[in-house]
């Protein structure tokens, strides 16, 4: 919270209070409420990489709407990359809540100053990798992001709610396409099961680095826009793995993988958090292609959205003109 002794409670300004008793109380700051200034700029911050995350996702699977193997497959997985743009507009709308505008947003992602998920840094060579976006990474941000419908600051809360639902789709969705492919031929098993193999260890790296290492985890848990930590996140992702492998009847591509009574927890191999940081640092496989087509997509798009401001004030100047 905003306070750690005892003398400094004493020193608590009226509005200090008032927003430790909603954290303390398990309630929602809402916009009009007063917050600490790291408080607001840690929201800006996980937001605004939400959502652009949810906008540079689109691509991966964009890049296989015309290339589906049949039309229901096509209108699938047309739906589910516009809901992930409704996704990154509510989560822009609700960073707007905090001070920020869209441009500023938008002008940092092209920029190349603002983050999004490393995950959507890998390519998707095969039709497979539909199925295991579906079923690894969405279901990793299921686990992820259903916390967040608890999170403290009111607007993230509420457009999470909506998020998860969908997400909960797209996680079917690609478990369902992985499932058909591992009762094709030999051919459909094997990219299958090599789709799985390429996306395993990125969507566990999506919790981000090991609690120790995790800089802003902890303040995060005491404000409450987080409830869990990410090393907890991701054995409850794993565990949520385990049995629906064995249902699909592909391998999960850790040869120490096995649950460990004594402990209570989930024993893997270590994670290679060279590669993490590698690709969270701008230089994995797809960094330069993704943020380019954001930037070529953003100037192309300009001349819409001075139409639309044009628009908006010749309608605003002619209701002035209407009430005079």
């Amino acid at each position: 919270m905003t306070t750690t002794t005892l003398d400094e409670a004493v020193e608590r300004s009226p509005e200090e209070a008032a927003f430790d008793a909603i954290i303390e109380a398990d309630s929602r700051v809402e916009p009009r409420d007063w917050m600490p200034e790291a408080y607001r700029k840690t929201l800006i911050r996980q937001i605004s990489q939400h959502a652009h995350s949810e906008i540079i996702g689109m691509q991966p699977e964009g890049n296989w709407i015309t290339r589906a193997p049949s039309l229901k497959r096509k209108a699938i997985l047309m739906a589910k990359v516009q809901d992930e743009a409704g996704h990154g507009l509510y989560l822009y709308s609700a960073a707007q809540t905090l001070g920020i505008t869209r441009d500023e947003m938008t002008q940092q992602l092209i920029d190349g100053r603002a983050k999004y998920s490393s995950i959507f840094n890998y390519p998707t060579p095969t039709w497979a990798d539909m199925g295991a976006i579906g079923w690894l990474v969405d279901g990793a941000a299921i686990c992820n992001q259903v916390p967040l419908c608890r999170a403290s600051y009111g607007p993230y809360a509420r457009a999470m709610i909506r998020i998860c639902k969908e997400e909960s789709f797209h996680q079917r969705q690609g478990f369902e396409i992985l499932l058909t492919l591992m009762q094709g031929t030999e051919a459909q098993r094997e990219m299958a099961q090599d789709a799985v193999d390429r996306w395993y260890w990125p969507s566990l790296m999506m919790f981000g680095p090991p609690d120790d290492e995790s800089p802003n985890s902890a303040q995060s848990m005491a404000w409450k826009i987080k409830r869990f930590s990410n090393d907890e996140l991701r054995q409850r992702f794993i565990g949520m793995l385990v049995p629906q492998a064995e249902i699909l009847g592909v391998t999960l591509p850790d040869p120490n993988l096995r649950w460990n009574e004594e402990t209570g927890r989930w024993d893997m191999s270590e994670i290679d958090w060279d590669e993490f940081r590698e690709v969270l640092a701008g230089r994995g496989p797809c960094n330069a292609e993704r943020l380019q087509r954001r930037r070529d997509a953003h100037e192309e798009g300009a001349w819409v959205r001075e139409a639309a401001a044009e628009y908006a004030r010749k309608q605003a100047a002619n209701a002035g003109k209407a009430v005079a």
